[in-house]
């Protein structure tokens, strides 16, 4: 017979969505377990992937209030203080600065393994919190009560709420029976860092070309991230070009404005495939980080999304645990399920429409983005709201402010 363990909440994915929603929990009496395929030595120590994260304002606090800033090397935090957003040849660009918005910085940025180590050493040794590393979830299934994973090494894991944290292309979530949208957009994200012989002024520039996108965004020192989006057709060309001549191309793309540039890292392609669960939750089941949105990585809130999501949740189930409810009651989730598509829907299609507008080459579509860029420059209320959905920067602003 298998060995049967239980617990109230039994989490797949122990990557920074699922970790930071079983650190949230920490202190509220509620036995959570982490499923996780990759050993634990590699959560110890993730590999570099080429992913550099912009986080909110409302992200940093968080993982300060979490206790998993603390643990990041305090040399890997970039500072992202302007941007600027550019369409084509055009001489109009969009400009956000943090001090015209009464704030220090737009936002931070720092490595994803950075993020995947410290989430781990800040749940590592919790209480509450049991890791099984190694192990693939082979079935899972609802029953009158309870919710079952059946594990790799026979072990069944038997839970009151069951957790789908385990990426975009989430297996769990299948397993489960909640269907998801998905939007392929045909194009490769090959992401970077690299090295220049000017200073980036802690300024994060979005060039729309009309065959590719290209970001850079400011890491510590004269590096930055860079982030190519081509569409798929090209990526293999480009991925095969020599670190000199990959070089050449970004510094001539964007126009030498860094002086001269070095390929510092690997690069990483990934596919460009945007998700959205159809629903959030369902009795027993629900689903955290991009398990139930995987965001177009243009506004960069994929990372920012899933932490708060997996707040947001936990904050419902430990209102739940108080009130002496069954943390899997359908009306317990539906509250995390409306707070976070509140707030994930509006980014998720607004997004969606932005890289259909400036990937779009027609005569009409250039006019269009033309126009949008002039227009959000003539009225500060729009780039100021613009500015306040991508980097939360409003509250910020204003608590440095009284």
């Amino acid at each position: 017979m298998a060995k049967r363990e239980k617990f109230d909440i039994a989490v797949v994915g122990a990557g920074p969505a699922g970790l930071g929603f079983a650190r949230a929990l920490e202190g509220s009496g509620i036995s959570v377990c982490i499923i996780e395929g990759l050993s634990e030595a590699v959560l110890a120590a993730p590999p570099e992937d080429g992913r550099d994260i912009a986080l909110t304002h409302t992200s940093e606090k968080l993982m300060r209030d979490l206790g998993i800033w603390e643990k990041i090397d305090e040399s890997r935090i970039g500072t992202i203080r302007d941007a600027k957003v550019m369409n084509g040849a055009s001489p109009y660009a969009l400009q956000f600065e943090a001090k015209a918005a009464g704030a220090e910085y737009l936002g931070r940025i720092l490595p994803n393994d950075a993020i995947r180590r410290a989430s781990f050493e800040a749940v590592d040794g919790q209480e509450n919190v049991m890791l099984i590393a190694g192990q693939q979830v082979e079935n899972a299934r609802i029953l009158p009560g309870h919710g079952e994973f059946d594990l790799s090494d026979g072990r069944c894991i038997e839970a009151k709420l069951l957790i789908a944290a385990d990426s975009r292309f989430s297996t769990i979530r299948r397993k489960l029976g909640l269907a998801a949208d998905s939007l392929d957009f045909g194009r490769t994200v090959i992401v970077c860092e690299m090295s220049h012989t000017e200073p980036h002024d802690d300024t994060a520039f979005e060039c729309f070309h009309y065959d590719q996108t290209l970001a850079i965004l400011p890491m510590v020192g004269n590096v930055s991230s860079v982030v190519v989006t081509l569409p798929t057709t090209r990526a293999e060309e480009v991925m095969n070009l020599s670190d000199e001549d990959f070089a050449a191309e970004i510094e001539q793309r964007f126009e030498g404005r860094l002086g001269k540039m070095t390929l510092v890292s690997p690069r990483h392609p990934y596919p460009l495939v945007a998700v959205l669960a159809r629903k959030f939750v369902a009795p027993r089941i629900a689903l955290v980080g991009d398990a139930a949105v995987g965001m177009h990585p243009v506004t960069a809130h994929g990372y920012n999304l899933g932490l708060s999501g997996g707040t947001l949740l936990a904050e419902a189930l430990v209102r739940a645990k108080k009130r002496g409810m069954d943390l899997g009651d359908l009306t317990v989730l539906k509250e995390y399920e409306a707070a976070h598509r509140r707030v994930v829907l509006p980014l998720y299609h607004g997004t969606n429409a932005i890289v259909r507008l400036f990937t779009d080459t027609r005569p009409p579509a250039r006019f269009l983005r033309d126009a949008a860029l002039r227009l959000g420059n003539i009225l500060p209320p729009v780039r100021n709201r613009i500015l306040n959905k991508l980097t939360e920067i409003e509250g910020h602003a204003k608590a440095k402010s009284t």
